[in-house]
């Protein structure tokens, strides 16, 4: 999967994608080495899916001490 494509994909495709690809690697037919190539495919989106949960983290609000609402960075 291309970069650019993963970029405008939301947290829930990407996981959805490596599913696929898990599903693919359990079938017997597929070659050693489409499975070096599914396998990487998915550990890129799965790096691809940890930055974004990330980014997504540190956007969380947290309350501060006098109860006003901070965005986190």
């Amino acid at each position: 999967m291309a970069l650019d494509k993963k970029e405008e994909m939301s947290i829930e495709q990407a996981f959805g994608e490596i599913e696929k690809k898990i599903n693919s690697l359990q079938n017997d037919e597929v070659s050693l080495e489409d499975s070096f190539k599914l396998y990487k495919e998915g550990m890129d989106l799965l790096k691809y899916a940890d930055e974004a949960i990330d980014k997504v983290e540190k956007q969380v609000q947290k309350i501060t001490a006098d109860g006003n609402l901070e965005t986190f960075e």
